[in-house]
Order: structure tokens, then sequence, then C-alpha cells
């Protein structure tokens, strides 16, 4: 990954970012992103996380570690044989920012939080007609819904990638799937966290300097209580109709983490 390519980025979106979450201007003007998760796959490893959950049924021992780092880059590893415990589908996730063997961020309700990253999705990655989940923005806990989930998702038969909001079903952007395989991606995720009509969130995939996608939602339910967490990795359905589910795997890298402040 170029770090040039990513300072710009990152300096091209900063301006937007504020109004594109739905602050008054004025706000927008004064408001800017204070970098607070900046992790290295290098250094931290599987530190860099709140929580691992890797083959948490412990289904498939001969394939651990499923999820560790590799050189600058986060590997999650997904066999067909893998089972999460709910054995209808299967799951090798991380969540949350840690910044300390102690601490780790908690994003509340009226904060607004800002996560970018790149990631690699090989052409053994594929769409599927049901849940293939690589990023999840959630409530803690056990049985908690979703709030936002960045999905490959088969549509009419096309391999797709796109955000929606799972509370009430939105979908922010969709974008097709194949010409983003076997090469890097941007994202740049900004969500304020607000309950009812009071959050809103932009979604934004670069390849290379070509802008793939760029959606915004705003006045819409982004939190369901306590605090919402982020993670990423492969979480899929084994209902997929399509023949498309293959031992494959994910590269994320250079991940940040900021807050508007």
């Amino acid at each position: 990954m170029n770090p040039t390519r990513r300072t710009l980025l990152s300096a091209a979106l900063g301006g937007t970012a504020a109004a594109a979450v739905g602050l008054p201007t004025a706000t927008a003007r004064a408001a800017s992103w204070q970098l607070k998760w900046s992790p290295s796959a290098r250094d931290d490893g599987l530190g860099a996380f709140e929580t691992v959950e890797d083959d948490r049924a412990d289904s498939h021992p001969a394939g651990h570690p499923h999820i560790f780092a590799t050189g600058d880059n986060w590997r999650f590893t997904m066999h067909t044989a893998d089972r999460d415990t709910s054995t209808d589908r299967q799951r090798q996730e991380v969540t949350g920012l840690r910044t300390s063997s102690s601490s780790y961020l908690k994003w509340t309700e009226g904060q607004t939080w800002r996560i970018t990253y790149s990631m690699y999705i090989p052409r053994s990655l594929k769409a599927t007609t049901t849940f293939t989940h690589i990023m999840q923005m959630k409530q803690p806990g056990t049985g908690t819904s979703p709030i936002v989930v960045q999905s490959l998702r088969r549509v009419n038969g096309v391999q797709t990638i796109e955000l929606k909001l799972a509370i009430d079903d939105i979908l922010v952007g969709r974008t097709d799937l194949e010409p983003l395989h076997d090469k890097w991606t941007d994202v740049d995720f900004q969500i304020k966290v607000g309950d009812g009509s009071s959050g809103s969130v932009r979604w934004i995939l670069k390849s290379g300097s070509t802008t793939v996608v760029d959606k915004s939602k705003t006045g819409v339910d982004t939190f369901l209580a306590d605090r919402v967490r982020p993670k990423w990795g492969i979480y899929r359905s084994l209902g997929d109709t399509s023949g498309s589910l293959r031992d494959t795997y994910l590269l994320l890298t250079n991940l940040r983490g900021y807050q508007l402040a």
C-alpha cells in the first residue's frame, strides 16, 4: 500500500467528512478528525483488537490460527470446514479498537467516528445469495443484531459489495465486486452514532485513484444500546445457493480510527 496515496486520500476526505455525516455547517468548519487508533499488524498483531473470534466453536483445529498478522497485514482465513457456534454459518472476526492492554475505544451515542483501511479481496472470496459480511457495526453482547453491515451479496446473479443499515434494512450503496477482486481497495467509513433518526453514515470505496462508490445516509438509526463496536473478518451463511463457498481469505492493512472533535 502506498503511504502517499493513503495520506492524500485522508486529506482530501477530511475537509468534507463532517458535513457528510450531517453536522451543521458552522460546526463542520470547526470540527476536525482526531486520530485515536493506528495499530500496526507487524508490531501490534492481534493486540490491535478488543476481542478475537477465531473458530470459537473449535470446529477445525487443524486450521488454527485462522486469524493472524502476516507482515503489514491482518489475515482472516476461512475454510469450508469451519463452523461457528451456530452451525449454519461461519465466523472468523475481530472486534473493537484496542489502544493498550487494558483499554479500548468506546463509540457512544452522539459521537462521530471514522475508520479508514485497505482490504484485499481475492477472487476466491465471492459474493453469495445469503449473507457474507466483511465488516459490521454491532452492539457488543451475545445475540445482539447488527447495526451496519458491509457485505458481499449476489443480486440477480451479479456479485456486488454493499453497505446496509441493518436495523431498518436501508441500502446505503452497492457496486460490482468483480472489478475489485485480487487488488487492494481503500475503505473510508464514517458513522454518527444516533438513535432513531439522529444517526448518519458515509461509505467510500476507492480503487487506486478511482472513487468506486461514495454514498451517504442521514436521518437514520445507528444505535441500539450501550455502544457501537466495529467488527472485521469473514462472517457468512452456509445457505448460499450459487456454489460460491470456497476456502478463502481476506487481508486488511493500514487500519486507522478517528473521532470527530
